[in-house]
């Protein structure tokens, strides 16, 4: 079965068939959301009709990104350096300016401190070895710079500002690190169903680097050997459609090795993140 353009925003059983069929073969949501939207379907409504024939997994943000090298965020022209589908990862450059990255850090500076994970056991937060970097957060739309870029990255990823937890700026120092994890609510975690209540699951993930370290400090992602190297106003974006090994989403921050690493990142939840 083929989505014809006569089809598109019309939900019938064949077209639930159609996810379900693709869903089977092994196909990501991220591909059947790129096959419905070729075929003429709003963004929208597309993922509503994969969520709602497959329950699980769910929709995540897909940048409609083509064959474009360049893509309009709005206020801001952002490059497309690389991409890939298996994972969906996908390296932009040009998002942030120099300013904007200057204005995060020194914003941020007063307010770091040791980074915390969620406690998967509570819901809350704790200390872990595993991740040495200090950090804090802006809350969504904190300031006229913050909400300018919200607003940036919610065009450029197709995905509601209501929908991502508020910006958080991390500094590595020499030697400081984040061994591979995964950004989604392990299910299986007793602490899970409270952290869910605040918008539902994580779904994507997008890092930004507003400096560069002398050397070390890269983003990498074990599973399909890729490392993206930190450079100043780019970003490395990637989703995960359900909370599963499978997403190949596992991945972590290199040690840096010298000078310092700031980034921010954006946590991207299938809800409103309240």
């Amino acid at each position: 079965m083929s989505l014809s353009p006569d089809q598109a925003q019309r939900v019938t059983p064949q077209v639930q068939a159609w996810v379900r069929t693709q869903a089977s073969l092994g196909h990501t949501i991220a591909t059947m959301l790129k096959a419905m939207r070729a075929a003429g379907w709003q963004t929208d409504v597309a993922r509503g009709v994969i969520a709602g024939t497959l329950k699980a997994p769910v929709p995540v943000p897909l940048p409609a990104l083509g064959s474009a090298l360049r893509i309009d965020a709005g206020d801001r022209q952002v490059d497309v350096l690389m991409q890939m589908s298996q994972p969906h990862i996908v390296v932009f450059g040009n998002v942030l300016s120099d300013d904007e990255c200057s204005a995060l850090m020194e914003t941020a500076r007063p307010r770091l401190s040791r980074s915390l994970t969620v406690a998967v056991k509570t819901g809350g937060e704790e200390l872990n070895d595993d991740r040495t970097s200090r950090g804090m957060f802006f809350t969504r739309g904190e300031n006229e710079l913050v909400n300018r870029i919200e607003a940036r990255l919610a065009r450029l990823l197709e995905w509601p500002i209501e929908n991502g937890e508020g910006l958080q700026v991390l500094q590595y120092l020499p030697g400081a690190e984040y061994k591979p994890h995964y950004d989604y609510f392990d299910p299986a975690e007793p602490g899970t169903p409270s952290i869910l209540q605040r918008g539902g699951q994580r779904v994507a993930t997008l890092i930004l680097y507003l400096s560069a370290p002398e050397a070390g400090g890269a983003t990498v992602f074990p599973d399909v050997g890729l490392e993206v190297a930190p450079q100043r106003g780019h970003a490395v974006f990637f989703s995960y459609d359900q909370p599963h090994a499978s997403t190949l989403s596992l991945h972590g921050g290199a040690p840096v090795l010298a000078g310092e690493k700031w980034v921010a990142t954006k946590w991207l939840r299938e809800k409103e993140f309240i």
